[in-house]
């Protein structure tokens, strides 16, 4: 019996791609590469992580670039729909709560801090 070709894996799926149709050099796609990176080392490293848990890093991503857009629109004081606002921050926070993404616990080395230095 003759055996089928492998079908090669999708450019997504393969990494040489981030997205079906989209625009590679834009700066959201740089700024939402940078962030699945980074988020990707937080929970232990791309090999770590579950197809699922890649899906969720994405789409937290796409949530922080378009939450940076408004915050970028409210420092040159335009006006936003703080509404919408919050509720993509809450469910921001959810899907890292999801993830399980937890504020790393960071201990201050305070020996070599002198009386002086500490009261000005």
């Amino acid at each position: 019996m003759p055996t089928r070709a492998i079908r090669p894996r999708s450019a997504i799926t393969s990494g040489r791609q981030l997205f079906v149709n989209g625009d590679p050099n834009s700066a959201w796609t740089r700024r939402y590469d940078d962030l699945i990176q980074a988020h990707h080392a937080d929970l232990g490293g791309a090999s770590e992580l579950s197809e699922a848990q890649v899906s969720l890093v994405r789409r937290a991503a796409a949530i922080e670039v378009e939450l940076e857009k408004l915050d970028a629109r409210l420092s040159r004081g335009e006006p936003i729909d703080l509404d919408a606002y919050a509720r993509v921050s809450g469910h921001l926070r959810r899907l890292w709560e999801t993830l399980g993404v937890q504020r790393r616990r960071r201990i201050r080395d305070v020996t070599h801090i002198t009386l002086e230095a500490r009261h000005e």
